[in-house]
């Protein structure tokens, strides 16, 4: 297998490669995101994904595979990004309860010898319970999801928050692993 490169900084990304099997380098992409407020279209995902790998892999001087991936939490067609502080988190998480919402992740993966590229997204649907206030200031005192799209990580949430998941949970924790392997297969990564 060729060798891979994983232009991400997420630690959760990460974790799921490795539970795959994978080995691979890391290397951040220099990538500056903007998302705020922005009305959500799966053109303007992927070409984040894409746009990620691309910045890695001109850096790159071996046999590599690059992958770069974004997730996104879309409620209302709006996405929300990652908070900037308590009260965006808490703005986020108190607008989410009770209420049904999708994650969407990008993947690209960029191929260094023969420039093949493949870009894909998975969807899932997330509803959140009607959880209280108190509950949703006591989760972002303990975990502090200021690194996290939507302003959660679905790993650390207490199970009475969700009410139920539609789709890919590996998608929702930043990475949708199965959509991956299916994306390397077709550009004969593995």
């Amino acid at each position: 297998m060729k060798k891979i490169i994983l232009a991400s900084t997420s630690p959760r990304r990460r974790e799921l490669l490795k539970q795959a099997g994978f080995s691979f380098d890391i290397c951040p992409p220099d990538y500056e995101e903007h998302m705020e407020n922005k009305l959500f279209s799966y053109e303007f995902i992927k070409s984040i994904a894409e746009n990620k790998g691309k910045s890695v892999i001109k850096t790159i001087k071996d046999s590599a595979a690059v992958i770069s991936a974004d997730t996104v939490v879309i409620y209302d067609n709006k996405i929300l990004g990652k908070p900037k502080n308590y009260e965006e988190a808490y703005t986020m998480l108190t607008t989410l309860k009770g209420k049904s919402h999708k994650v969407v992740t990008a993947v690209c993966v960029i191929d260094h010898d023969s420039g093949k590229k493949i870009i894909n997204t998975e969807t899932s649907e997330v509803v959140f319970n009607n959880v209280a206030d108190e509950e949703i200031k006591e989760y972002i005192n303990n975990f502090k999801p200021y690194d996290k799209a939507g302003s959660y990580g679905i790993q650390e949430l207490p199970s009475n928050f969700v009410k139920e998941i539609k789709g890919d949970y590996d998608n929702i924790v930043g990475l949708p692993v199965r959509m991956l392997i299916k994306m390397l297969e077709k550009i004969q990564l593995v």
